[in-house]
């Protein structure tokens, strides 16, 4: 995966918007205002996504190229290297999954647009 297929596919997903809130290379992607992921566009070797608790446990057991969130809350956000034992169908759906779980924590009223 490079950096304008990942874009691509977050951008075109519902009510998301792009920005750079941090610095002039962080790239990050919300849906609704709310991050649900980012990445350096200079150096585009991994990205930050979120991730259920568990899910992730499991991720970061399976795979060397998934690990606690660079960064963020270790928790709640995985750093995913794009270069790695992570295949390129797996990013798109953990792409999925943290677009989702962002959703899920939006009022039932702002879903229900989604």
């Amino acid at each position: 995966m490079n950096i304008e297929e990942f874009r691509n596919y977050c951008i075109s997903k519902k009510n998301v918007s792009e920005d750079f809130p941090f610095d002039k290379q962080t790239l990050v992607f919300k849906v609704m205002g709310k991050m649900f992921a980012l990445c350096d566009i200079h150096f585009f070797i991994r990205i930050n996504l979120k991730c259920e608790p568990t899910f992730s446990d499991e991720l970061r057991e399976q795979y060397k190229g998934i690990t606690p969130g660079y960064h963020m809350n270790k928790k709640h956000w995985n750093t995913v290297s794009v270069c790695s034992d992570v295949p390129d169908s797996l990013i798109y759906k953990l792409i999925d999954h943290s677009y989702h779980l962002v959703i899920k924590s939006l009022p039932q009223k702002i879903q229900k647009t989604l």
